[in-house]
């Protein structure tokens, strides 16, 4: 790149040339004329600011040329200006991205640090406790208050909690609704909510203004963590959580458009078969160590959670647990501005832009094939973790201090596996669908030997081993299926498919958790169809044609070396690509 400006900038400086290439890359046929005559229309303004302004006591110019060189160049004063908006224009035409700097990756890792635990622990665990408390005390159950459903000696703080969140005492009507389903309808609610938002806005990520989409959305999402408990009411809980819900997938959804951008920062919008090992290789970096940022923030929005539990006041402890989250959330709100990238396509209007757009990711059959590994992965892992929190609260009623500590490894463990993690993947040259094959293989594991041995009394050491093999799990799920589906979206249509990945992981995330806690003490439910779902996402990776190297190919990321296509993105598309130049506006 710097190479082609280079020599740009020895063609306008020592000849008369024009300083745009026409669609073919090569310079125009009139242009050539010129130069062989010497009459140039460039030189011939350069050399007239050179007779006004080199010589101030001659004034060779008529007013009339004056005017006519002001409305021609009106903010331009010489030919180094020239040229430098002739690289940025050509750099915006071309889909170029300039490298990601050290205070850009830093802010793309903060947002994960201050919203992974919005659907990790915010929603799942923070909001049915705050619900749980709002409502009166259960009856005491048939065993006792001190005994737990599996006739294990129990605490009848721990007891009354677990009765709390899965009593059903929240009535609409006819039906009633455990503190836990509540929160799955409200859930509902927002992803529903979410769908013709994301379709609104992705248009607008790839060509409007990006930055005020995700920065209002962050925003609106943080204050409605604000008073979650103002109002001592649990009708007030699906509007608070369905607008959390759709500020976090827009927010996540404009996050993994960053990331595609940055990627192409990193090493190119189109590069050779022997490039993509690179490729592979930044964007597995990129997407592990943010996602153990993101397992460092929800660890301490759990221990906090376990620490404000503890005190006598437990709903205005969970309020402050929810208005801190909500503060959390607010300081990732760096991270839209960390970065000037404009949108690929400035000049052109959004509304131009055909809607349908937003289905053009069913042209590209790897990145639709990849988002069923996207919701499989995050349904297996919520209903893990749901299923196994709950059981091990209300069955096996262990202490609440080893709950902090599994919580802990969850959480912590994969800020330690998933760094050491990239190293492996480079030494055995594996790509984003066998590092998620990897941790389907995990997850397998890990509620297949919990769905054998349900009815036992799990010990402690053995309950650390898995969840931090689970947590490892998780991390690898998330992190490889953001890379998988941002390799497999084209260039300048990032946006786009984004809204698709933020979308259908809440999706898979809600139906997790929704399934795990309608299964009350069945945990063999929640891990045997956790199971069921991992097989299938590895039976649809192998089995279902999907390619990390293919899906970069059909995107446009690849081409082979013996290809000669032009480097430029869109320009097979059938929608037009606007220009803006100093002197004119070309439609390509």
């Amino acid at each position: 790149m710097d190479n082609r400006f280079s020599n740009l900038k020895g063609q306008n400086s020592g000849e008369g040339g024009s300083m745009m290439p026409n669609g073919d890359g090569s310079e125009g046929d009139d242009d050539d004329e010129e130069e062989e005559d010497g009459v140039d229309e460039g030189d011939g303004e350069v050399e007239g600011l050179i007779d006004i302004q080199g010589t101030p006591g001659r004034m060779s110019a008529s007013a009339e040329d004056e005017e006519e060189a002001a409305v021609d160049t009106p903010d331009v004063h010489g030919v180094g200006m020239k040229i430098q908006r002739a690289e940025e224009a050509y750099k915006a035409y071309a889909g170029f991205e300039d490298k990601p700097t050290k205070g850009e990756v830093f802010g793309w890792c903060l947002y994960d640090l201050c919203s992974y635990f919005i659907h990790t622990v915010l929603i799942p665990i923070v909001f049915p406790l705050i619900i749980s408390q709002i409502m009166s005390m259960p009856q005491e159950p048939a065993q006792g208050w001190k005994t737990s459903y599996k006739g294990l000696p129990c605490r009848q703080k721990e007891m009354q909690l677990y009765e709390g969140l899965t009593h059903r005492s929240i009535k609409v009507g006819n039906m009633n609704f455990s503190p836990l389903e509540w929160t799955s309808i409200s859930w509902v609610s927002g992803i529903i909510l979410a769908a013709p938002i994301l379709a609104t806005i992705s248009i607008h990520l790839d060509n409007g203004q990006h930055q005020l989409i995700a920065a209002a959305a962050i925003a609106a999402g943080a204050l409605f963590c604000l008073p979650a408990g103002f109002f001592r009411t649990t009708r007030i809980f699906p509007p608070y959580i369905a607008a959390i819900v759709v500020a976090n997938a827009i927010g996540t959804a404009s996050h993994a458009r960053h990331f595609g951008l940055m990627v192409r920062g990193f090493i190119g919008s189109t590069i050779r078969k022997n490039q993509f090992p690179d490729r592979r290789a930044v964007g597995g970096w990129l997407s592990l160590y943010a996602t153990a940022a993101g397992c460092l923030g929800s660890a301490i929005i759990s221990a906090f959670t376990y620490h404000m539990l503890r005190q006598s006041e437990e709903f205005i402890s969970l309020w402050v647990v929810s208005i801190f989250s909500g503060l959390k959330w607010l300081v990732g709100i760096v991270h839209v501005f960390a970065s000037n990238r404009l949108a690929d396509n400035p000049s052109s209007s959004s509304n131009s832009i055909p809607k349908s757009d937003v289905i053009s990711i069913f042209k590209y059959p790897h990145a639709a094939g990849s988002l069923a590994g996207v919701f499989l992965s995050s349904f297996a892992t919520m209903c893990i973790f749901t299923g196994g929190v709950l059981y091990l609260v209300g069955q096996l009623c262990i202490k609440p201090v080893n709950l902090l500590y599994l919580w802990l490894t969850y959480f912590i463990f994969p800020l330690f596996s998933l760094p050491l993690i990239q190293p492996l993947q480079q030494l055995i040259r594996a790509d984003a669908v066998k590092m998620q094959l990897l941790g389907f293989l995990l997850s397998t594991l890990t509620s297949g030997v919990g769905f054998y041995y349900h009815d036992k009394n799990w010990h402690k050491h053995h309950l650390l081993f898995f969840t931090a093999v689970q947590g490892t799990a998780t991390g690898l799920l998330h992190a490889f299926g953001r890379v998988l589906f941002l390799d497999c979206s084209p260039a300048g249509k990032e946006g786009t498919f984004s809204v698709w990945f933020s979308w259908v992981r809440a999706l898979g995330t809600l139906v997790g958790f929704a399934f795990a806690s309608s299964g009350r003490g069945n945990i063999s439910r929640s891990l045997g169809v956790a199971f069921c779902s991992a097989i299938v996402g590895i039976v649809i990776l192998i089995f279902g044609n999907i390619s990390n190297f293919g899906g970069a190919k059909a995107a446009g990321h690849v081409r082979d070396d013996s290809e000669k296509g032009s480097p430029v993105h869109g320009l097979e598309d059938n929608r037009p690509m606007h220009m803006e130049t100093p002197r004119e506006k070309t439609e390509v």
